[in-house]
């Protein structure tokens, strides 16, 4: 099998819990360290799937990799390639594929619920998940949902937390998160809540109950990449 494409945009900001996922069932992937000067592949020939993490720079800023990897997801949607993007990389599946990327009225930095939209595909992907989760966010930009996509996420704070179309999912909120990834965020991050409110927690409310959190959360990512493998299942036979 061909392996998974994941591309890193900041160190801190890898796979963390999805390359566990994969490890677990013995999928092969190769992470693409945008940080640190790894060169984004011309084509998707050599892969089954691409990942986009996420990170703090905002996919309408004129940085050359951001070009490259837009022209990737255009590539796998015209070959029905699975396409995964979390934040950063939600937003990047958006504009490649026609939506927009603008601030959202908020930004959303915490945990802090979600809820399911009332249509076939959000049955389909979360399948018998809660119709609200608490889920982890840290975001200041959101996507429109692009034409011919669903929106299968929403919060009161954020109206598109995720879409599917085809065999992409996108997603605003941060499902590959593990306890330590939060932890070194709320470290490394702290002019982001000097002053908390209703829709930024600060670092102790961040850390707060964190393993249980983190759990919930997990079992959120489980039913999420499990069901975008389907679309992989074909290759790996």
């Amino acid at each position: 099998m061909k392996p998974i494409y994941i591309f890193r945009h900041l160190e801190h900001e890898g796979p963390g819990y999805f390359a566990d996922f994969l490890g677990q069932r013995n999928i092969p992937y190769r992470v693409i360290r945008i940080d640190k000067g790894d060169t984004v592949p011309e084509n998707i020939n050599n892969a089954s799937g691409l990942v986009f993490m996420g990170g703090n720079m905002s996919v309408n800023d004129p940085l050359p990799w951001i070009d490259q990897e837009l022209a990737l997801i255009r590539q796998a949607a015209a070959a029905g390639m699975p396409v995964l993007g979390h934040c950063l990389g939600g937003q990047l599946i958006s504009k490649a594929l026609g939506g927009k990327v603008t601030a959202n009225p908020v930004k959303e930095i915490g945990w802090f619920d979600a809820e399911q939209a009332n249509n076939a595909a959000a049955q389909e992907w979360f399948k018998d998940l809660p119709k609200r989760v608490t889920l982890f966010h840290w975001h200041g930009e959101t996507f429109t949902i692009p034409k011919g996509a669903t929106r299968i996420l929403q919060s009161q704070y954020c109206a598109n937390q995720a879409f599917v179309i085809d065999n992409m999912l996108g997603l605003q909120c941060h499902v590959e998160m593990t306890a330590d990834m939060v932890r070194e965020w709320a470290r490394s991050s702290p002019n982001e809540f000097v002053n908390p409110s209703p829709t930024v927690q600060s670092a102790d409310q961040m850390t707060d109950k964190l393993q249980v959190r983190i759990s919930e959360l997990h079992k959120v990512a489980d039913m999420l990449y499990s069901r975008w493998l389907h679309a992989l299942e074909p290759v790996k036979k």
